[in-house]
């Protein structure tokens, strides 16, 4: 029995979430179907790639990740079907594999060679994309439905700017319980930061220069940084929703400055 996960940008007030699901059943009744979420931002590949890099490697070997974002029908578009870490992802490929992939190559990569369902035409999630999933999930090759891609579409995402003292980046995830997540690896920190003391500086003049192991190191109500299960740089406070008591918001700067003494 297959396991598809969802990730898309259709909400739950309309009926396509449930079209798409019963897409897929219809054709793999069998079939185990996660919601990973439905909430992303319209058309936001970027913050669809987030989230699906930070859960993908929690589900099996052979799971489908089936990704519904900017999937509508266009002449030029283009579907696509990618194994990368033992996992498979189907979508449009419309920049969201670069994004998951990184540096990184794929193992396997195909463009969806699938005929369109006129009836489906503005809904083609429903259609090509949940019949490449489920033909993945019966444990079928990507090959027999598809045409070979060297790479795909390339999307670029702003990167940390980086010195010898410091490092520049963004907000590029808030999640539910308003932690502000940067764009600030873990890794790359550790690298520039040489075992040196640290200022976080962000909104309002506000700094930071303590890191914590976990939420509840300080008091109720104080903020916090931490790198947490997305190993990125991480604004929070304790039992409180940072986004909003902070000002942080998607894309605004924050900048770790490293002090030699």
């Amino acid at each position: 029995m297959g396991v598809i996960t969802l990730t898309t940008d259709l909400g739950h007030r309309d009926f396509y979430q449930a079209a798409l699901k019963g897409s897929i059943i219809s054709q793999l009744p069998d079939v185990r179907l996660v919601d990973i979420t439905h909430e992303i931002p319209s058309f936001d590949i970027q913050r669809a790639a987030v989230v699906l890099r930070n859960a993908f490697r929690y589900f099996p070997d052979g799971t489908v990740h089936l990704i519904g974002i900017d999937t509508v029908f266009q002449e030029d578009s283009h579907y696509a079907m990618m194994k990368f870490d033992d996992h498979f992802f189907v979508g449009a490929d419309n920049g969201i594999f670069s994004i998951i992939l990184g540096d990184n190559d794929p193992q396997e990569l195909y463009e969806i060679d699938i005929m369109q369902d006129l009836r489906y035409l503005h809904f083609p999630l429903a259609d090509i994309l949940s019949k490449a999933a489920c033909h993945i999930a019966k444990g079928e090759p990507l090959s027999a439905i598809g045409q070979p891609m060297e790479k795909p579409l390339k999307k670029v995402l702003v990167q940390p700017l980086v010195s010898a003292n410091s490092i520049k980046g963004h907000v590029s995830y808030i999640d539910a319980f308003g932690n502000v997540i940067s764009n600030i690896s873990k890794e790359l920190f550790n690298e520039i930061q040489k075992g040196r003391s640290f200022k976080l500086h962000f909104k309002r003049n506000e700094t930071i220069n303590k890191l914590s192991w976990h939420y509840n190191e300080v008091p109720e109500g104080e903020k916090l940084c931490l790198f947490g299960i997305s190993n990125f740089l991480e604004i929070a406070i304790n039992k409180g929703h940072a986004s909003r008591l902070l000002g942080l918001q998607q894309d605004e700067v924050v900048m770790v400055e490293f002090l030699d003494s």
